[in-house]
């Protein structure tokens, strides 16, 4: 269906792939990988004829209509939500006009015997077949039908598009392209918009969709329930599995170790046929074997191991101040727009520590508590914040505050104090901003990058709760597991505010459901939460369900023996790698101070005045004691999180 020939993309001298090929059938539903500014999104604007090539060729059949959902479009106004994404049906509304300009002629008309009448008649049945070929009389029942999959009400359909917010035009977008039902669908990170509740409807139809797929998104768990097959793009090359992204991560493992022994292997044997090669060219009885030997070695196909790509973010965030046990707490907590009453007498409170999700379909309150927390909206009620409260907030359109005029360096030094200022470059590198990158501005970063950018800026203040509205937007899969790793090792306080179901598991103890202006308080993580509401999946917040789900249909890894084993190791696997890290800072301050003494040792003068003190002499041999201690407990914490970190990817696996 879709042939991509050889295809070569350059941006500025810097290759985004090169000679790269592979053939899109119907059945496949790819997930396109790889970490922020690989060239993901350029080879969907490539393939979809929106960027020019430097070499290769993509050649699809004749009439192939291809749908293509970019990350950011431009949206004009004028036309209610059924309007605009009726427009999808081009020809249909053609016909539709057609129709009503020669059923109104006919109206005029009163000489019914006349050859032009009967042309008349005659056009009309022409086009009114048409329009039952094309279905015509269901555009508004398959518009609705859309729409409200992606989450519209039925009183949103007559409203302007101009009352919506961005994320909201984008499901109208998406809708025009779903209703158009292309023969492939280029859809670059087409969740970000979606809450939970259309995900899992996005899902369900994307799996009944009978066309070909390439899909750019940084949500596992969507990836794993649609793909069928990953293209990894990296450092100018592509890696084709057959597989979903889970499997595909376990194939490319075993693939490269698999590459690397073939490597020591063949590397082992071109040493020993070079000793031989050395030894037989002294012999002049053997230089006949030994140029047979050398051109046996020019004409070996040398085995070269891929070449990975492993930068990523190293997030660590401060340790946080300590804060009272009650760190927010809400009375008679409401909030209201117009007759929308969107929270309704809240009262609630979060402890010191406690890592929270909030939950539910957009348009519910999540992000708007978030604002009243941090006092950016007006409300009713009371938010009380406990003692030495900081709050850092990760506002969902918090890349949009970046001044795209300013370079990534200016964007982090203009808000940076004290000793900070000094480690502004190494706080970018630890951000993946090296190099050349820090003087690039704003406008020229990619969705990935800005979220890196703004992340960056969280952590140049000491907080003890932070609230992050949506922050693993655009960020890869690799960004978004540092990002809930450095998370999950935070000792202050945690608001989420997410619908990516994988980075919530896990990382959140208890979630806050959001519905119709309550909020109800369920303890536990999501899978958790999803068992006690008896949900599969996320997907139903907004619904009565009345019937439990088949065993079947639960996964192993959602029951709460499972999930219960899995919270426990996640405890102990942040608990150990914490003995780790201290036994590790432990031993460098041992190991400081005794190189002190062993300097001191080399000099004879010193030596003597050393140990001719006991006091000096106890305190080196303690200091030698403690380091053996502290080594045997490093080696034994180290032991033990091994071994749990085993038992945890087992059970995420």
């Amino acid at each position: 269906m879709i042939s991509v020939n050889n295809l070569t993309v350059a941006f500025g001298g810097r290759v985004l792939f090169d000679e790269i090929s592979f053939l899109v059938t119907r059945k496949d539903r790819i997930g396109l990988v790889g970490k922020n500014g690989a060239g993901k999104s350029t080879l969907l604007k490539t393939i979809a004829g929106l960027q020019s090539s430097n070499g290769g060729e993509i050649a699809m059949p004749n009439n192939f209509k291809i749908g293509y959902l970019p990350q950011e479009l431009k949206v004009t106004d004028g036309k209610t939500v059924m309007e605009e994404a009726s427009s999808a049906f081009g020809e249909v509304l053609t016909v539709e006009k057609k129709l009503e300009e020669v059923n109104q002629e006919i109206a005029e008309r009163t000489d019914y015997e006349s050859d032009s009448y009967m042309k008349l008649i005659n056009k009309l049945n022409d086009l009114t077949h048409q329009f039952t070929m094309l279905d015509g009389h269901a555009i508004h029942e398959k518009s609705e039908k859309i729409l409200m999959g992606l989450g519209f009400e039925r009183s949103d359909l007559d409203r302007p598009t101009s009352e919506f917010s961005g994320g909201w035009r984008m499901r109208i977008e998406l809708a025009k392209i779903l209703l158009q039902a292309p023969d492939g669908l280029l859809l670059d990170e087409p969740t970000n918009h979606l809450d939970i509740e259309s995900i899992q409807w996005f899902e369900q139809f994307l799996i009944n969709y009978d066309g070909a797929i390439i899909l750019i998104s940084h949500d596992r768990a969507f990836l794993d329930n649609i793909t069928n097959r990953t293209i990894e793009i990296s450092l100018g090359r592509i890696f084709d599995f057959k597989a979903n992204y889970s499997k595909y991560l376990v194939l490319r493992e075993e693939q490269r170790e698999q590459q690397t022994n073939a490597f020591k292997n063949q590397q082992k044997h071109i040493e020993q046929t070079e000793k031989l090669i050395n030894k037989f060219r002294a012999k002049a009885s053997k230089a006949t074997m030994a140029q047979s030997l050398i051109k046996k070695l020019d004409r070996l196909d040398r085995i070269e191991i891929d070449e990975e790509d492993t930068s990523t973010m190293r997030i660590r965030f401060p340790e946080p101040p300590r804060s009272g046990k009650t760190v927010i707490e809400l009375k008679h907590v409401s909030k209201s727009y117009g007759d929308n009453h969107v929270l309704n007498d809240l009262n609630f409170l979060i402890a010191r520590g406690e890592k929270v999700a909030f939950v539910g379909k957009n348009g519910m309150g999540k992000t708007t508590l978030a604002k009243v927390i941090v006092k950016e909206i007006k409300h009713e009620g009371e938010v009380v914040l406990g003692h030495n409260v900081s709050i850092g907030y990760f506002a969902q359109n918090q890349t949009e505050k970046l001044n795209p005029n300013h370079t990534v360096f200016e964007t982090i030094n203009s808000v940076a104090e004290g000793e900070v200022r000094k480690k502004v470059r190494a706080l970018l590198g630890a951000f993946m901003f090296s190099g050349e990158d820090v003087d690039k501005k704003v406008k020229v970063l990619s969705g990935g990058e800005k979220m890196r950018l703004a992340m960056c800026q969280l952590l140049l203040h000491e907080h003890n709760v932070l609230i992050l509205d949506e922050p693993t937007h655009h960020l890869d899969i690799r960004s978004k597991d540092v990002l809930k790793d450095a998370l999950a090792n935070f000792e202050g306080t945690i608001i989420l505010v997410s619908h990516d179901r994988d980075f919530l598991d896990g990382l959140a103890d208890k979630v806050y459901e959001f519905r119709k202006g309550e909020v109800k308080e369920h303890l536990g993580g999501i899978y958790e939460f999803l068992q006690k509401r008896k949900l599969t999946n996320l997907t139903e917040l907004n619904t009565n369900a009345t019937e439990a789900p088949k065993k079947a249909d639960i996964k192993p890894s959602e029951n709460k023996e499972n999930y219960q084993r899995k919270k426990e190791v996640e405890k102990e696997y942040r608990s150990l790698k914490k003995d780790v890290e201290k036994a590790e800072r432990r031993i460098e301050k041992l190991e400081t101070e005794l190189a002190a003494y062993d300097e001191k040792l080399q000099d004879p003068e010193q030596y003597k005045k050393v140990f001719s003190d006991s006091e000096v002499f106890e305190k080196y041999n303690t200091l030698k004691k403690d380091l053996e201690k502290e080594m045997a407990r490093w080696e034994k914490a180290a032991a033990d999180l091994e071994k749990v970190e085993q038992e945890k990817e087992s059970l995420q696996a």
